[in-house]
């Protein structure tokens, strides 16, 4: 006989802290995997819905942008979904723990029989600590800490905090969910005694690249949460002596791209290896590719190439794209790193050389100037007589072809994968660049030039432009757009060097 608990299906309670997506813990991350369908809050980010790609994900509603959904609601739909026998994930923002309902859950799952776990994460006030130089105890400022709500259940005849206790309280206080209330429990605490000076600190969309935050007195707090303020949600106000060590521990908003929005038009697989390292600098960033790579049209080029391959011959890759493909391609035809022995093996760069050696490869040329000129000084002195075979993209320059021809070598041309322009953007980021609120673009290629060109034309005087090399800030003049920053040597890493050089030397 079928129990129910054995009918019904699991829920996880997920704890998904103040908002940066890496701070979601391993558990949680594992249990959204898991999950056939998630219920996630306008506080919970949405970038980690990533973690959980195959599930239906349902939005219960975000301040200013969708309804938000009652309490019994959110709880019916997770019975619903977990009485069909789904896995069901519960993300919420900060830590179940803390002011999120979460015992309401809890008793309801309990009543059905329905197996849950509750999943720790980050709360604001502990995130305030780390992310905006607040230490929320300090042996000589505050021995305790007191979690407070700024909105009580509606319908209460009286307030069940005593406000009067909190006033005297030794420690620092933390409240919770208080913009709209301000007025009432700040005069609250002033009316039991609280000093009107005492040191405080509005927080807002902690450990996000747009975090803001306002010091000021007690008494000065409700004036920064008016509605005309536009100081919304999510917010935590911190009181007490110890928000006076964000002038010495606060390092989150300085971090030299901190409030700089980043467009990065890489393709999207490849977006990461420059979107991590600006983050790390405190740049928000967007991804808008310009172009986008897939397997050539025909490979009859490429199993050509690898059927006439013999010692002696010059393999020849101007990126990491055609390493991946070209060699991709061998593996899938039955081949291994021996059949390329005795054949030269040549890399544009240190970064394309760096994909071989998953391939079982090493490069034996690398030249010093990551670039087609670079290229054409090394091989063009020995090039008489030899074979060169230059995998390349479905498009590109010919200048290595052409002076490799000229120094006597026998060139053949492999188009190993496929090089296509992305022609229209996301209308919000198109909507942000023609507002003039994307701060830089970086553009990676010349196809990346000619792409962004297309997709934003004159919206693209409102930003500066980030050139990875002078062949592509040739491109970018041809189009007529002056980059502010360009990498010297030609990497991403340096790419991300230039950015902050030229952020430095501004106002």
């Amino acid at each position: 006989m079928t129990t129910i608990s054995e009918k019904n299906g699991r829920v996880y309670l997920i704890g998904a802290g103040p908002g940066d997506p890496g701070l979601l813990t391993l558990r949680g991350a594992e249990c959204l995997r898991r999950a056939d369908v998630v219920l996630y809050d306008g506080l919970s980010n949405f970038a980690m819905l990533s973690h959980a790609p195959h599930a239906e994900q349902i939005c219960v509603g975000k301040h200013g942008q969708s309804r938000i959904w009652t309490q019994d609601e959110i709880i019916a739909e997770i019975l619903r979904h977990a009485g069909q026998g789904r896995t069901v994930a519960r993300l919420k923002g900060g830590d179940p723990a803390v002011f999120a309902r979460t015992a309401e859950e809890a008793h309801s799952l309990q009543a059905a029989k329905i197996p849950f776990e509750i999943i720790p994460g980050i709360t604001a006030a502990l995130a305030a600590g780390s992310y905006a130089g607040i230490p929320v105890t300090h042996r000589k400022l505050a021995s305790a800490v007191a979690l407070v709500t700024g909105h009580e259940e509606p319908g209460k005849s009286e307030s069940a905090l005593d406000w009067e206790a909190l006033a005297r309280f030794p420690g620092t206080l933390v409240i919770y969910m208080g913009v709209t209330t301000a007025h009432i429990w700040t005069q609250a605490l002033l009316n039991a005694g609280k000093p009107a000076d005492t040191p405080a600190a509005i927080l807002r969309r902690c450990s996000l690249p747009d975090q803001q935050s306002i010091h000021c007195r007690l008494d000065e707090v409700a004036d920064h949460l008016t509605p005309a303020a536009k100081f919304r949600p999510p917010v935590i106000v911190v009181l007490g002596a110890v928000t006076r060590l964000a002038e010495t521990l606060s390092w989150f908003e300085h971090r030299p791209l901190f409030g700089k929005r980043v467009l990065i038009t890489r393709p999207e697989d490849q977006a990461e290896e420059l979107a991590q390292p600006l983050r790390e600098l405190g740049a928000e960033v967007l991804l808008q590719p310009a172009i986008q790579i897939g397997p050539p049209a025909s490979w009859d080029a490429v199993d050509e190439t690898l059927a006439s391959l013999k010692p002696g011959d010059t393999l020849v890759w101007a990126s990491r794209n055609g390493v991946r493909f070209f060699l991709e391609r061998m593996q899938a035809l039955g081949y291994d790193a021996r059949h390329l022995t005795g054949v030269r093996l040549v890399t544009v760069g240190q970064k394309t050389a760096e994909a071989l050696p998953a391939f079982g490869l090493h490069a034996d040329v690398v030249p010093e100037q990551f670039d087609a000129e670079g290229l054409i000084k090394s091989l063009s002195c020995d090039a008489g007589g030899r074979r060169f075979f230059l995998v390349r993209a479905s498009r590109g320059r010919d200048t290595l072809a052409t002076a490799l021809s000229n120094a006597g070598g026998q060139v053949q041309q492999v188009v190993a994968y496929r090089n296509e322009d992305v022609t229209t953007a996301d209308p919000a980021v198109r909507e942000q660049m023609q507002a003039g609120q994307i701060d830089w673009v970086t553009v990676t290629s010349s196809a990346i030039a000619r792409s962004l060109h297309q997709q934003f034309g004159d919206a693209l005087r409102h930003t500066q432009l980030a050139s990875i090399s002078p062949t592509t800030t040739q491109q970018l003049d041809t189009l007529g757009w002056k980059p502010t920053a360009q990498a010297d040597p030609y990497t991403m890493n340096d790419l991300v060097d230039a950015m902050l050089r030229a952020s430095a030397s501004q106002p």
